[in-house]
């Protein structure tokens, strides 16, 4: 291996591993006990959840920065390319300004932690570092909550983002637990956006009982999605994730002015990348279900694969009364799916399976299942890095 303290931070990526086995919070939070000397952090607005947190936060950082605010929006993961993570008044981060963080916390962190650190810790502490006397940073977490490296820093604001099934192996079986987990991340007022379950409500309350020894935390659950009116582009869901953000804004004490909500771009978010081709980087059931009423009356061609772990039966279920018939992009990576295990689930669900991936004008097509397969499908449609 090369030293890692002088290697580029492409480079220095490519040893990192991507996913926990277990997770070691000791290591980026020791990290961020010699980081934090050197960053005047501004205001922290941290986004948890299941579905709907890249939406939320990009719609909060787009609000604040058409108000003239300096705001950085964390993201994860990338579509394209990595600087999609990164979000810095009104664009994607620049090279030049990775790399001059990126050798800066090598300057800073030993040779140990950087080693130790995974790919997701060490880009949240670029992060973090390019956020230095901004006003805001919008911190959407990654897998969880509690022990995310995201929450590495004490949040002013907790968003919490509508919450399902998903990550039980890290996580916790129920959505009891996992809201739990989620929410354990609030220090200080949290705010919770459209749910699907009941529980979740009452779990923000047990986790502000539970907590009150460390620290008192207020709450607010948003319970009028309709009060205001939003003339927007946005599919319905996306709508849901905007009253969640003039909550927000509310609280922080910021004037509401709707019209600063049109055209904010969304990646991967139920977008429309060409009058018949949508794509969404959704890779789950609560996701497939916002796609099923957002197709009603409508059939798609489904362009489609999965990540071994996740309930890819139950996705294609729920699809099936909009899908025509089914792509299964292929994608070389050991986290995919068995492709016969699909075929399989496509035959019990009668589901129409194409061979061949093409485009056509005379059908509608729908590129779903993870953010693979949207990265994917656009280089098979020539998409560049722009």
């Amino acid at each position: 291996m090369q030293d890692l303290k002088v290697v580029a931070l492409k480079e220095f990526l490519n040893y990192k591993t991507l996913y926990y086995d277990k997770i070691d919070f000791s290591i980026v939070q020791n990290s961020w006990e010699i980081l934090k000397n050197h960053i005047n952090l501004p205001y922290v607005i941290h986004i948890v959840g299941t579905n709907g947190k890249g939406s939320t936060g990009r719609f909060l950082s787009t609000y604040l920065h058409r108000k003239n605010y300096k705001v950085l929006h964390y993201s994860s993961p990338h579509i394209v390319k990595f600087n999609e993570r990164i979000w810095l008044n009104g664009a994607d981060v620049s090279d030049e300004d990775l790399e001059l963080a990126h050798k800066k916390i090598q300057s800073l962190l030993d040779i140990k932690l950087l080693e130790k650190l995974t790919y997701f810790e060490y880009t949240t502490l670029i992060a973090l570092y390019l956020s230095s006397d901004f006003d805001y940073i919008v911190l959407e977490a990654g897998l969880g909550g509690e022990f995310d490296a995201t929450n590495v820093v004490t949040n002013n604001l907790s968003l919490i983002t509508t919450i399902d099934l998903d990550h039980q192996a890290f996580l916790g079986n129920s959505v009891e637990e996992i809201a739990q987990t989620k929410m354990r991340a609030c220090d200080n007022h949290m705010i919770v956006g459209y749910q699907i379950h009941d529980v979740v409500e009452k779990m923000a309350y047990e986790v502000k009982e539970q907590l009150k020894a460390k620290r008192q935390i207020s709450i607010k659950i948003v319970d009028d999605f309709e009060k205001y009116e939003i003339k927007t582009q946005y599919a319905s869901y996306l709508k849901r994730n905007l009253h969640l953000v003039i909550e927000a804004l509310k609280y922080l004490k910021i004037d509401i002015d709707t019209s600063l909500f049109e055209n904010v771009k969304l990646k991967g978010r139920c977008e429309k990348i060409a009058p018949n081709i949508t794509i969404d980087v959704g890779h789950n059931p609560l996701a497939a279900r916002v796609l099923k009423k957002e197709f009603e009356n409508k059939k798609i061609t489904l362009i489609y694969n999965s990540y071994k772990d996740k309930d890819y039966e139950n996705v294609l279920k729920i699809l099936k009364p909009i899908i025509k018939q089914i792509i299964i992009i292929d994608i070389e990576d050991k986290r995919i799916v068995d492709k016969n295990n699909l075929f399989e689930i496509c035959k019990k669900y009668n589901i129409m399976i194409k061979s061949k991936l093409e485009i056509t004008k005379d059908e509608e097509y729908l590129a779903f299942g993870s953010f693979l397969v949207v990265e994917r499908f656009l280089e098979f449609l020539g998409v560049d890095e722009k």
